[in-house]
């Protein structure tokens, strides 16, 4: 087992957990006056799906050792898809959403390393 992917996935499911709720509550009324609610929505699910993801790969890193590369992905994933669209969320800085398919890209090929690591 990967600590670090464990430890990583429990603290994108308690920050999916906060954001989530800060969202629905706090900025109710700012995202929904922004027009933003569905975009941070998305961050969250997102941040929630990759969550699980990365406690996967730390429990099956003890019989497929070979998944490092898959877990960093998803952390990364996660920092750049999530974290832009909460950035864009917050500030309206539209360029941000040009950066939110890198993260998206990252997300995949940690799925696509999942699945190679464990085939291997």
């Amino acid at each position: 087992m990967n600590k670090t992917f464990l430890v990583a996935g429990a603290i994108a499911g308690m920050l999916g957990v906060a954001l989530g709720a800060f969202g629905a509550h706090a900025l109710k009324d700012f995202l929904a006056g922004s027009g933003r609610t569905e975009t941070y929505e998305t961050a969250v699910k997102y941040m929630f799906y990759h969550g699980f993801a990365l406690i996967l790969t730390g429990i099956l890193q003890k019989e497929f050792p070979d998944l490092t590369a898959a877990g960093w992905s998803f952390i990364i994933g996660i920092l750049i898809f999530s974290g832009s669209l909460f950035l864009l969320c917050g500030t309206g800085i539209k360029i941000l959403g040009a950066i939110t398919p890198i993260g998206g890209v990252a997300m995949i090929v940690g799925w696509a390393l999942l699945i190679k690591g464990i085939l291997k």
